[in-house]
């Protein structure tokens, strides 16, 4: 599990207890039972006080999610692809919600058109195990946007990129942005 630092935000001030949770969970949770009592006694806090401090990192917008980051490659899922949707502005949020609740899509998100060469506003990522399967998940979000769909691409990936957000340097105490 990441912790993915929100590098759109100015970061607002820390305290030290918070740059020892930002540093030790950016490189991910320790993979254990109890992975924040774990990550609790690395940085010296009461496990309850670090949750506690997680949940207010996120509501100030200074840890933007904390969730899984498979590899979908190791998982057996060859055929991964962004799919890309034209729908109207106004319905973006309620289309998306719907994609976004459908069991193969691991995220689904909005973005904006960049006309006249990209008019594709609501983005969504599916997995399978080969680019079959992955037309059939294809055609199951464009049944479920329905006439709202006016156009729509995929874009498979080629290749593994490493992905790092905003991290923090441990001797500056400052944020540092890697790109690897």
């Amino acid at each position: 599990m990441n912790a993915v630092l929100d590098s759109g935000r100015e970061t607002p001030t820390l305290d030290a207890v918070d740059r020892r949770i930002l540093i030790a969970c950016q490189a991910g949770l320790p993979l254990v039972e109890r992975p924040y009592h774990a990550m609790a006694e690395t940085v010296r806090i009461d496990p309850d006080d670090l949750m506690q401090r997680l949940q207010l990192l996120l509501a100030r917008g200074v840890i933007r999610r904390i969730g899984v980051v498979p590899n979908h490659y190791k998982l057996g899922y060859r055929a991964n692809g962004m799919t890309v949707w034209d729908v109207p502005d106004e319905k973006v949020s309620e289309l998306g919600a719907r994609v976004g609740a459908l069991d193969f899509v691991s995220h689904c998100y909005r973005r904006p058109r960049h006309l006249p060469l990209w008019p594709y506003n609501l983005f969504a990522m599916v997995h399978g195990h080969d680019r079959d399967e992955v037309a059939g998940q294809i055609e199951a979000i464009r049944a479920c946007l329905g006439p709202d769909c006016r156009a729509h691409d995929v874009l498979f990936s080629t290749r593994i990129l490493k992905k790092t957000g905003l991290r923090f340097d441990k001797g500056q105490g400052g944020a540092v942005e890697r790109s690897v």
